[in-house]
């Protein structure tokens, strides 16, 4: 396998992606055990479970407390352990709670595992082994599709007709892999993996795609993930064409200028603009607005996503498509998005500045423009001459 490609996570119709990805080699083996060390559980059994509001549930595991008990519910066929004689296993709910406080704090392993009255590594253990549950239990009926008439009304009620998602790409920070490290390093400078998601007029992943080194222009993975070989055969979205003026038109999504423009694929104009066309962009960039939103809120709720991730290469796609699905699984059930969570995540977000591919092509316009005027300049010397 070439270890550069992303992985499709979403929409799987074949094996459970867990068992693909473990077939791919993208999971590192997890200890199986989740040992309660001899320390005071009081804090999460009596203080957490029994006296917290709903405003503490929010604030600390991004959902309240009957959301969290739901998604316990969904976990535990995967999350069930046996106890020994000896010791009993953490139930589902800690080690849950465990994760889901790593997964929304930039807080270490250490600081978490003493909230909890537990051993650093199994925190460690805790995170894989909930992320790999979501993963092979949730992934495949959270982020889908779902209802496109749905959708496409509601993107048509934003001003974009016949619109099925719209598409975007964000880096998430890691730390430099043993192998092959460069391939990482993204064009800010810092080593970062690849997301691509393409998401629905309320904001909700409806296909992802992670693991392809931060080196990789958006353009080129999105040529080589699944979403554009079923969208280039016509079969993501089903059939529905309008017709606009005297042009048939198929369902489309929408993107930034990094992406191919094609038939189902629409994105802004670029260089010199009329009226005409400044109000296509307009419009598409309100539309279009809502993928950036998405990512905003996926990494203020899951602020780990914003830390530099020390999680193995193999790991780093399995926790990236966990707080995914956590995201729609928020979304869906109206869990308050907080306004403190934006501006704590915009402060992490600052040290690690996403790839600008606009502004690249934006000075390479400039530098056209610049072109065109020394040659006409040229031109005018020379006939004085």
């Amino acid at each position: 396998m070439n270890s550069e490609r992303g992985i499709d996570l979403s929409e799987s119709t074949g094996p459970r992606p867990l068992d693909i990805m473990v077939a791919m080699g993208h999971i590192d083996p997890v200890e199986r055990r989740f040992w309660a060390r001899e320390t005071s559980t009081d804090w999460w059994d009596r203080i957490v479970l029994q006296v917290w509001d709903e405003s503490q549930w929010l604030r600390n595991f991004r959902m309240r407390k009957g959301t969290f008990l739901e998604l316990c519910d969904l976990l535990s066929p995967a999350l069930k352990r046996q106890d020994t004689r000896m010791r009993a296993a953490l139930t589902i709910q800690k080690r849950v709670a465990i994760a889901l406080w790593k997964l929304a704090t930039p807080d270490s392993y250490r600081s978490v595992a003493n909230q909890f009255g537990v051993g650093k590594s199994t925190v460690g253990v805790a995170v894989m082994h909930v992320a790999h549950a979501i993963v092979d239990l949730l992934l495949s009926k959270v982020v889908t599709l779902g209802d496109v008439q749905v959708i496409i009304d509601g993107f048509a009620a934003m001003g974009f007709p016949n619109c099925g998602g719209a598409i975007d790409g964000t880096h998430i920070s890691i730390l430099g892999p043993e192998h092959q490290g460069s391939q990482y390093i993204n064009r800010k400078g810092y080593f970062s993996m690849v997301l691509q998601a393409l998401v629905d007029h309320k904001g909700r992943f409806t296909n992802i795609n992670v693991g392809w080194p931060g080196k990789v222009h958006d353009a080129r993975v999105f040529k080589n993930s699944g979403l554009f070989r079923r969208l280039q055969q016509g079969v993501y979205f089903p059939d529905r064409k309008i017709t606009v003026g005297d042009v048939e038109m198929p369902t489309v999504i929408l993107g930034d200028p990094a992406y191919p423009l094609m038939p189902w694929l629409m994105k802004p104009y670029t260089g010199a603009l009329d009226t005409e066309k400044e109000l296509f962009n307009y419009r598409l960039s309100k539309c279009r607005m809502v993928v950036e939103c998405a990512f905003g809120r996926l990494k203020g709720r899951w602020r780990s996503l914003l830390t530099r991730s020390d999680l193995s290469q193999k790991n780093i796609p399995i926790v990236i498509a966990a707080c995914c699905v956590l995201h729609n699984l928020c979304e869906s059930q109206g869990e308050t998005f907080m306004v403190g969570w934006e501006v704590e995540a915009n402060r992490l977000a600052a040290d690690y500045a996403q790839p600008d591919t606009r502004a690249i092509r934006r000075s390479q316009r400039d530098a056209l423009r610049i072109q065109e005027a020394l040659k006409a300049r040229f031109q005018t010397d020379q006939g004085n001459q």
